[in-house]
């Protein structure tokens, strides 16, 4: 049954894990990172008459989305993860240039790798040039896998007491004889640019109450539906897979803009009929092709957040990389989709970078 395949996880563990049968490779897969593209939205066989576009500085944008504005024969607009990264990543330098220029101020984030793990290294590297390409100023601390909790809790306290440090990120995972919440929690919540702290999770579930910091790829998504224009309040929304790093929080940011949100997960009895009424889906379960074409509900807006390989004897790595959601039948009933690869992994590290200058900004106190 569907059901039983949910998982709760589309953490980079997990795609880590499923890795190892392809010839013990091991690739950057869970959280891919923002590359230069064009600054467009491709518009394929769209039937436009009961939809409305607008040009604005990310090319052309979905003003409302609605089911109606699909013919059986057309085909969803793809939301550019790449443009809108690439777009975030230009703003982000502008300001990083105006707080040098007119403060002084340069942001600094610290990411501390323990351990050799190929793909973890990727994303600290990725996240170096990223960091370098604005501005920000990258710290990193590499510890060998063997080292003890104490250790990395000590990197971690000075950081938090480096002034010209504004955002900490652990990269995870961890070695598995270290508590991980143990270390997460020790990390500043001023300084908590990953929005992995208890207490940024906890405002952001209150009423009410504001986080310093909202987790990256969830941010990530929520960006994308608001650059595009898609209408979140009232709307049903369904969120597959209720990971701290991306279900979970994903579906408070719906919920904190008024949407009806259920939650996906490994227990539920009809995954099918949940999402089949949903106007926009969030799927972060880690499932190749879980979610068909028959799940959806004609018009809806797609989020894939899913990375996962598959084997593919034409692809000269031997594997291909594919979301949670089957593309070829979602672009024909949703109205609006993401991509995989190019969707919302690119906007994971522009989600990093915006934190740091948001830090920055707050810790200094500059508008």
């Amino acid at each position: 049954m569907a059901s039983g395949l949910l998982s709760d996880c589309a953490s980079s563990s997990s795609c880590s894990i499923r890795l190892h049968q392809f010839k013990g490779k091991s690739r950057a897969f869970a959280r891919p990172f923002g590359c230069n593209g064009s600054i467009s939205l491709p518009l394929r066989n769209l039937s436009v008459k009961n939809c409305t576009f607008a040009s604005n500085s990310t090319g052309w944008s979905l003003s409302a989305v609605s089911s109606a504005a699909m013919t059986d024969n057309a085909s969803a607009i793809i939301i550019d993860g790449k443009a809108v990264a690439k777009q975030i990543r230009e703003e982000v330098a502008s300001e990083v240039a105006r707080l040098k220029d007119a403060f002084g101020i340069i942001p600094g984030l610290a990411v501390i790798l323990v351990g050799s793990r190929k793909d973890s290294q990727t994303y600290v590297r990725n996240k170096k040039k990223s960091c370098e390409d604005v501005g920000i100023t990258s710290y990193e601390v590499n510890l060998p896998e063997y080292c003890t909790e104490e250790e990395v809790l000590k990197h971690i306290s000075v950081f938090n007491n480096d002034p010209s440090v504004h955002g900490i990120l652990v990269q995870l995972p961890l070695p598995r004889h270290m508590n991980e919440q143990n270390i997460l929690n020790s990390v500043s919540i001023e300084k908590d640019v990953d929005g992995f702290n208890p207490l940024n999770i906890g405002c952001l579930a209150l009423q009410g109450r504001e986080p310093l910091f909202v987790p990256c790829t969830p941010k990530g998504c929520m960006d994308l539906l608001h650059r595009h224009n898609i209408e979140i309040k009232g709307k049903r929304a369904a969120v597959i897979g209720r990971s701290n790093i991306v279900g979970m929080p994903a579906a408070l940011l719906l919920q904190r803009e008024n949407a009806t949100v259920t939650v996906v997960h490994s227990r539920t009895s009809n995954p099918e009929e949940i999402v089949r009424q949903a106007d926009i889906v969030i799927s972060a379960c880690g499932i190749a092709n879980l979610v068909r074409g028959s799940w959806l509900k004609p018009g809806a807006v797609v989020i894939d957040v899913g990375i996962n390989p598959v084997e593919d004897p034409e692809s000269p790595r031997g594997y291909r990389l594919v979301g949670d959601v089957c593309y070829e039948e979602a672009c024909k009933i949703a109205s609006a989709i993401t991509p995989v690869p190019g969707g919302v992994g690119p906007m994971t590290i522009a989600m990093l970078l915006s934190n740091t200058l948001t830090s920055a900004k707050r810790i200094h106190n500059i508008k």
